[in-house]
């Protein structure tokens, strides 16, 4: 009987938890950060950081869905916005490549592969790869001419980032996962006129190790889930010309989705998944993103976003198709002045 009552009691005091960390999340997602957005535009915090590469996503689902990722889980995209989002992956070896046309023909490509031994027992391991081309520019240097410079050799600046992660499920409600990354930017080299007329000449290259962190809870309230991340936490950086100083694009973000048929209490196939992202990063100010994905089938996914508080982009779209253990997705971006994004992700899962 003893028993009895004391499970009872540890079971109002596990609901009553649940019920209080999702409370404090919606508080968070609908008054804290909406806020904080107000007092941005006080103080304006664009261009404060480098290594923006890092905050540029090329996964296609992630875009058709305005980057509102924070708590969608079981694929690898989940390493580049929240690494709990790992540990649930339902195959021992999830693997995904991403294609991104970015803007001004800036190639940036992504990869990651995850895995899972021992059917999760031991968690869930991931490797991410980022890699960034420029393409080639024409190099100038001042020059006490008509032009103010003259032309000088062509480059080609690149940037990468390599990550290892980690992620575990420690109870059928909550995981956590986190990732180290080590990322370098080569942005050619300077040269500069000195008054004796000679040159000084310095290389822009630098490296920097950064830390991303995560969590997931299923509340276990109509399939409602809630999430945190911190990514790209590291030390101010410092070009080999020891003159330009910055720090990485930390962001902090808090999510929540559910599936809206099981929310209403649809019976159905079908499914109907809903995000709501919150992000607060150091380079510019606060943003919401909304994130839309429908199954008609388990095979077609249609997905819409929106990102509130951006410049050129607002609305996204895309599709996917998965098919015996392969999936593509596809997004497009309208950008405004940039034209269209199209990004394109090939995932495997075996």
């Amino acid at each position: 009987m003893k028993n009895r009552y004391q499970i009872q009691a540890n079971t109002k005091i596990r609901i009553r938890i649940e019920r209080l960390v999702l409370s404090l999340t919606i508080l968070i997602l609908l008054f804290v950060m909406p806020v904080s957005s107000l007092l941005a535009q006080e103080n304006e915090k664009d261009a404060q950081t480098g290594f923006q590469f890092l905050s540029v996503n090329s996964d296609a689902r992630a875009a058709a869905l305005a980057e509102a990722m924070t708590t969608v889980e079981g694929s690898p995209s989940a390493l580049y916005f929240n690494p709990a989002g790992i540990a649930r992956i339902s195959t021992r070896i999830d693997a995904s490549f991403s294609i991104n046309q970015w803007i001004a023909d800036i190639q940036h490509n992504t990869a990651g592969i995850l895995y899972r031994p021992m059917d999760g027992k031991y968690g869930v391991f991931g490797l991410s790869l980022m890699s960034v081309d420029y393409g080639t520019l024409q190099g100038t240097l001042v020059w006490p001419n008509a032009l103010g410079y003259i032309d000088t050799e062509e480059f080609s600046p690149s940037a990468m980032s390599m990550g290892v992660a980690y992620a575990k499920a420690l109870s059928d409600k909550f995981s956590m996962g986190v990732q180290i990354k080590s990322a370098y930017s080569q942005l050619g080299q300077s040269a500069i006129l000195k008054e004796d007329s000679t040159f000084a000449t310095t290389k822009n290259v630098a490296s920097a190790a950064s830390f991303d962190f995560g969590t997931l809870f299923k509340t276990g309230m109509r399939d409602i889930t809630v999430g945190m991340s911190v990514r790209n936490f590291s030390e101010e950086i410092t070009y080999a010309n020891g003159q330009e100083n910055f720090q990485l694009p930390l962001t902090f973000t808090m999510g929540i989705s559910a599936d809206v048929f099981t929310l209403i209490g649809m019976e159905t196939t079908q499914s109907l998944e809903f995000a709501i992202d919150a992000t607060h990063p150091r380079s510019h100010p606060e943003q919401f993103k909304f994130g839309l994905e429908y199954h008609p089938i388990n095979m077609i996914a249609l997905r819409s976003g929106y990102l509130m508080n951006n410049d050129e982009d607002d609305f996204t779209f895309g599709l996917g198709v998965r098919y015996a253990g392969f999936a593509f997705d596809y997004a497009l971006t309208p950008y405004g002045r940039f034209d269209n994004v199209q990004r394109f992700t090939l995932r495997i899962s075996i």
